[in-house]
């Protein structure tokens, strides 16, 4: 999103934004997680981003960020999905993608268009949002749903609302005796990813299918996008979705069932659970790929998290995109950015210690 194409609501929204973030635009973390003050280098040229359309909302506060502090630099981002944005990427169509699911082994066993012969891909984490069980069921409040009823929902099995598994968890709830309309991705979307990840730790004996980022079964109604759930399930009455919080407004959402309590969403639920889940083995030492815990049951955990990556070359054949690309990822891990990214899009500000770590990665970025 190029902030010069944003229509004037956004341009409003994003405006206080800008006046707090973008003396900020430059800065990379110092050692305590924070933010430095060094003189900052001015960029210039054009990066063409793609991909998560979670991340979106993010994308266009920290694009106002970052163009506001460097005039002669013009970043866009189209929200075409996760997986639109990794083809993009290797492809060569995009300078970098933006995605809810690392790069796979058999995208990083391949080439990458724009990166040095023999150099590869790399995730940097900078968006971490939990993502919504968003319903629209007319005088319906305070739903509570676990992993196993949720799997038989999204998979068919459960059909009505006042399926006997839904009304055991919501004793003291009207529930209607109406057919639940299920609403999930059309597209290859790192939301299903960890939507579907979740489901598959969490409720074996129910959710049959492996991980996938396209949605495995043949039920309701798909819609391509963040905000296009998000507007089928606005307009289908008695549906339900998995959305990322940034899309849920207008739409209640449900608690979670995390061991034994129930759990309203928070993003700092979900930004618990990531820093206390490992870096993905096996990968490169500055690929920063997450191996989310999906089991945790700390109190106020919401295990039910994304965390989205810039993914960019190790090494650009492009000297002067590689140092587009580095100052870019170096503004958005920065305190400002971040916050900013929590106000208008309900994400959770990276850790200290997880932001330093992308600004190091970013660094080595060439």
């Amino acid at each position: 999103m190029n902030l010069k194409r944003l229509g004037a609501p956004i341009v409003l929204a994003v405006v206080a934004t800008i006046a707090l973030s973008s003396c900020a635009a430059n800065e990379a973390p110092a050692e305590s997680g924070s933010t430095t003050t060094a003189a900052a280098e001015k960029f210039s040229g054009t990066l063409n981003g793609i991909g998560s359309s979670a991340q979106g909302a993010a994308q266009t506060t920290w694009v106002a960020g970052f163009q506001q502090n460097n005039p002669d630099a013009t970043i866009n981002y189209d929200p075409q999905g996760s997986g639109a944005g990794r083809t993009s990427f290797i492809s060569g169509a995009a300078d970098f993608a933006g995605s809810d699911a690392a790069l796979k082994d058999t995208e990083l066993a391949g080439a990458f268009a724009l990166c040095a012969a023999g150099t590869k891909g790399i995730d940097l984490p900078v968006y971490i949002s939990p993502i919504a069980i968003a319903y629209n069921v007319d005088g319906l409040k305070d739903l509570k749903l676990d992993a196993d009823t949720i799997a038989g929902i999204f998979s068919g099995a459960i059909t009505t609302w006042d399926d006997a598994k839904i009304k055991a968890l919501n004793k003291d709830a009207t529930l209607p005796s109406a057919p639940i309309t299920v609403v999930h991705r059309s597209d290859d979307s790192g939301t299903t990813q960890n939507f579907t990840e979740y489901l598959a730790a969490n409720a074996k004996t129910v959710w049959t299918s492996p991980a996938s980022q396209t949605f495995p079964f043949q039920v309701g109604d798909a819609a391509k996008g963040t905000s296009g759930v998000a507007d089928a399930t606005k307009n289908a009455a008695n549906s339900i979705t998995y959305i990322d919080e940034s899309g849920s407004a207008g739409l209640s959402i449900a608690q979670l069932k995390v061991g034994d309590s129930f759990v309203k969403l928070s993003a700092a639920g979900a930004a618990d659970v990531v820093s206390k889940s490992p870096i993905a083995s096996g990968r490169e030492d500055n690929d920063l790929a997450i191996a989310i815990d999906r089991t945790n049951t700390d109190k106020n955990a919401w295990p039910l998290v994304l965390v989205s990556y810039v993914i960019a070359c190790q090494q650009y054949q492009d000297a002067d995109k590689a140092a587009l690309v580095k100052g870019y990822v170096n503004y958005i891990v920065t305190d400002a950015a971040q916050k900013a990214a929590a106000e208008q899009a309900g994400s959770a500000p990276l850790s200290a210690d997880l932001a330093k770590k992308v600004a190091a990665a970013a660094a080595t970025i060439k």
